[in-house]
């Protein structure tokens, strides 16, 4: 992971290395996490792989990521989304600054290309994130469905074990592919092809295209 502290948006930064002003260091209550974390998974066989990422926090770091944790198959999201969804936590996704913006490259092996996504967390997101208004478990945890057709879906999750995510709506959430890439371009762990694994092709025999509702 290389940090950067910068001002702006994740598109124009992500390929810069100029610095900004350092921001003043605040306080933080002993309830607000101190550390973010964000987490990719794909619906049940559905396979794709996160290949880069850059979150820009609250505080205008810019964190880049050529190292990610898996992108995890969850056996219990079969045909649509549900709340319980949930990756487990690894060792790199995680930031010390609330996340605001988001930009990803996956490869998604399941439709044979590569995508890239740009989102940006609404300030009540956000602000959830950082102040948990009393609740007792704070939401410190950005998890990000892929699915296919390039489909991303978005929700928090806090600190307990078992508990249900809460899925949000992204204030920017935009996908593109193909001559459309524009960081993504020639990022891909499959540049001599895509193939499907056994337990993907077990799965999608007999079924159609994007294999659920995303």
């Amino acid at each position: 992971m290389e940090i950067i502290r910068l001002a702006g948006l994740i598109p124009v930064l992500v390929l810069t290395a100029c610095h900004g002003t350092d921001q003043p260091n605040t306080s933080v209550k002993n309830d607000v996490p101190t550390e973010w974390e964000f987490n990719f998974f794909t619906p049940k066989a559905l396979p794709a792989v996160v290949t880069f990422a850059v979150v820009q926090g609250t505080d205008g770091t810019i964190y880049r990521f050529n190292t990610l944790d898996s992108t995890k198959a969850l056996n219990g999201v079969i045909g649509e989304w549900n709340d319980s969804a949930r990756a487990l936590n690894g060792h790199w996704n995680h930031v010390d600054s609330a996340p605001k913006h988001i930009l990803f490259c996956w490869d998604s092996v399941i439709d044979k290309k590569v995508y890239e996504t740009h989102l940006t967390l609404p300030k009540s997101v956000v602000e959830k994130m950082q102040n948990p208004y009393g609740e007792h478990y704070p939401h410190n945890t950005v998890q990000m469905g892929l699915a296919p057709e390039g489909k991303v879906a978005v929700w928090l999750s806090g600190v307990a074990r078992g508990e249900l995510s809460y899925r949000v709506t992204p204030s920017v959430m935009k996908t593109v592919s193909g001559d459309k890439l524009d960081i993504c371009k020639g990022i891909t762990r499959f540049s001599n092809g895509y193939e499907y694994e056994k337990d993907t092709e077990d799965f999608i025999k007999g079924k159609k295209y994007p294999y659920g509702s995303w």
